[in-house]
């Protein structure tokens, strides 16, 4: 048993982690957040919550005391310069820290991506204070393109303020024309369940932290997506690379980026921004993944792509 901190705890993707921990009555469940825990918040044995701006360190250390593990979830975009992240990391060696996994959970690159740009800032900055010496244990959990995110609005705990190129609910898509591209496909239930085992794992923790469900191509994709939807055609807007890497296209729609701190017309700007990034972030491969966990934990199966979207959309119109 040891005690996990659990970072940027309020988001769905931490909760989902927390669960699984809080499921196997092994350890003990530090939450802090920038929020007050929900007032329906429910109670669970073993797990306490605390409150931070993560702008004080000797505060932060006091919190990490006694903490094993930290698993931070905290949102890339929403810390210019990584300032809150690196200060949680300098807190984390300070409180004795054994373990750490910095706000990942995407990719192996941010190539394409520029909203994910301070991930790679956090990856220079745990090799940078390792260099000498080991001071901190960490992994980078890259579990590639979480694959719920194609299911069935009521089959996910995904946030969706971000519409996908891979329209499944509506059959259509936007998507390249002769590339050569690749994703990795993972599920949400195979994700956090390697970073519980991985929470238990004895050896060292690998810094390449891949955790590879399928890797697919868009036209692959594309092929799933009929299969599993059947009933009418799908409707696909083909653009070229270059044009889209010129910023010369037009599209009969755009998936929708919805921040609710943002104007229509700012967030009408940055969805057109990241369907540009998704699109060419196939070519740069930046969504392929390792397979460092899949390769430490041989026991475990994962769900391929099309198994997982299949039973998904079973008898959905």
């Amino acid at each position: 048993m040891v005690k996990v901190a659990v970072t940027g705890g309020s988001g769905w993707m931490a909760q989902e982690v927390i669960d699984k921990l809080v499921a196997t009555k092994k350890h003990e469940i530090l939450i802090i957040s920038r929020m007050d825990p929900p007032l329906n918040a429910k109670v669970q044995p073993g797990v306490t919550w605390a409150k931070t701006d993560y702008s004080d360190k000797s505060q932060l250390t006091g919190l990490l005391k006694g903490v094993h593990t930290v698993i931070c979830f905290s949102t890339a975009h929403s810390d210019p310069g990584s300032v809150s992240q690196k200060l949680l990391i300098d807190s984390a060696i300070a409180a004795g820290v054994k373990r750490y996994a910095p706000n990942e959970w995407s990719g192996s690159s941010v190539e394409e991506l520029p909203w994910y740009a301070e991930k790679e800032n956090v990856r220079e900055y745990l090799k940078e204070i390792n260099k000498e010496k080991k001071v901190l244990e960490y992994t980078l959990f890259q579990p590639g393109f979480i694959t719920d995110m194609l299911a069935p609005l009521e089959n996910v705990a995904t946030s969706r303020s971000q519409e996908l190129w891979f329209d499944f609910p509506n059959r259509r898509a936007i998507t390249l024309k002769n590339v050569d591209d690749a994703f990795t496909g993972t599920t949400l239930n195979d994700l956090v369940n390697v970073v519980v085992r991985a929470v238990d794992y004895e050896g060292e923790w690998p810094v390449i932290g891949g955790i590879r469900g399928e890797a697919v191509s868009a036209s692959e994709l594309l092929e799933i997506g009929k299969k599993v939807r059947g009933g009418k055609p799908w409707d696909i807007t083909y653009l070229s690379e270059a044009d889209v890497r010129a910023d010369d296209f037009e599209t009969p729609w755009v998936p929708k980026f919805v921040d609710p701190n943002l104007t229509d017309e700012q967030n009408a700007y940055f969805s057109k921004v990241i369907l540009k990034g998704c699109l060419l972030s196939g070519v740069s491969k930046s969504w392929v993944v390792t397979d460092d966990w899949n390769r430490l934990l041989p026991d475990y199966k994962f769900t391929g792509v099309e198994e997982f979207l299949k039973e998904r959309w079973a008898g959905k119109d």
